[in-house]
């Protein structure tokens, strides 16, 4: 039974402790929670009969814990995991995994120093939906591909934003890129492969906030396929959509619903016997927007480390979504276009 603790009891902190506090993951449990804020570590706490703190050291000296789930703001996740490190325990940490290349960097490094496992928490990747494209893609059922793009349609008002002041800023959070659509990010490049280079334009556009609520990016991925973002938190009144369509010489997938998880099309060329099934078989319902990869990732994380399994978002994976992002803004400050294995200059993203 491996034991967890929570740093960071904000509003993605509910979804990680119901998971683990309700035992709901085979051979986890939640044994603390901690946060600087005492009443969000008390109310997790109660919740689920564990001990809180308001200081991740003397938690980690008081309590006997496998693993640390950092779930703060994104811009104090560097610093947290760094801190952490040095405990030797395995470490998950939420989306994004940092703000800058350098962050990511260094945390990398702190948990290579210190033999823990860093997981960064993609949770999308485990739709089941998104599992079914993934193998066609390794199956080269695309052939050569031709296009890929996704759409994160979702409303966030003000009053979102104005519930936490780290929100929408760029030191600590970033804009509709970094935050609602960085997973959608990861699933695109996951699919199509390394970007070559990116150019984007954004707006803020119905809040008051430091970063972007609307961007769109167009992409030229490394294998020749062109790609295109479309991503806002200014669709009103409610969210519309998290989707992605992927296109080749040979067919062509799109997933839509709110969260990736509803199988639109499923078109080949060259059909299997389980194509006729696809539809069916492979579309969900979540019951929120975080959808059900969470559950499925942390069994993921549990068997990866009981049973020394290659984990498939690391510290490096979840670094190559950071450095694209960071060239998208890259992009978006300079108007021009951007090629990745690039040196920062004007993206405000984590700038203090």
């Amino acid at each position: 039974m491996l034991k967890f603790a929570l740093v960071g009891c904000g509003r993605i902190a509910k979804r990680h402790g119901e998971l683990l506090g309700l035992s709901q993951i085979t051979n986890a449990s939640l044994v603390a929670v901690c946060d600087i804020v005492e009443e969000k570590a008390k109310e997790i706490a109660n919740q689920y009969n564990v001990p809180y703190f308001t200081d991740m050291d003397l938690m980690m000296t008081s309590m006997d814990i496998d693993v640390i789930s950092v779930l703060t703001e994104s811009g104090y996740h560097a610093q947290h995991v760094i801190n952490l490190a040095k405990y030797g325990k395995h470490i998950i940490v939420e989306k994004p995994m940092a703000l800058t290349l350098d962050d990511a960097d260094a945390m990398i490094a702190a948990c290579d120093a210190y033999g823990c496992k860093l997981f960064v928490v993609k949770q999308n990747r485990f739709n089941v939906p998104i599992m079914k494209l993934r193998k066609a893609v390794e199956a080269k059922r695309f052939g050569k591909l031709v296009m890929g793009t996704i759409r994160v349609r979702w409303c966030r008002d003000q009053h979102y934003y104005d519930q936490a002041n780290w929100r929408g800023t760029w030191a600590l959070d970033g804009g509709v890129l970094t935050n609602q659509a960085s997973h959608h990010v990861d699933l695109l490049e996951w699919m199509m492969g390394d970007v070559e280079s990116v150019f984007a334009k954004s707006m803020t556009a119905l809040v008051n906030i430091e970063a972007e609520d609307t961007a769109v990016v167009i992409l030229k991925f490394k294998n020749g396929a062109l790609g295109m973002i479309e991503a806002t938190t200014a669709v009103r009144p409610k969210d519309l959509e998290g989707s992605m369509t992927i296109m080749g010489e040979n067919g062509t997938v799109e997933i839509g619903g709110f969260a990736v998880n509803k199988m639109l099309h499923w078109n080949f060329q060259n059909t299997l016997p389980d194509d006729e099934n696809i539809m069916e078989k492979y579309s969900v319902n979540p019951p929120n927007v975080y959808g059900f990869g969470h559950h499925a990732y942390y069994e993921h994380v549990v068997d990866s480390i009981l049973n020394s399994k290659k984990h498939l978002v690391d510290g490096l994976a979840g670094r190559k979504s950071i450095e694209l992002i960071s060239a998208i803004y890259e992009s978006i400050e300079t108007g021009r276009e951007v090629f990745l294995r690039f040196q920062p200059k004007k993206c405000k993203l984590g700038q203090k």
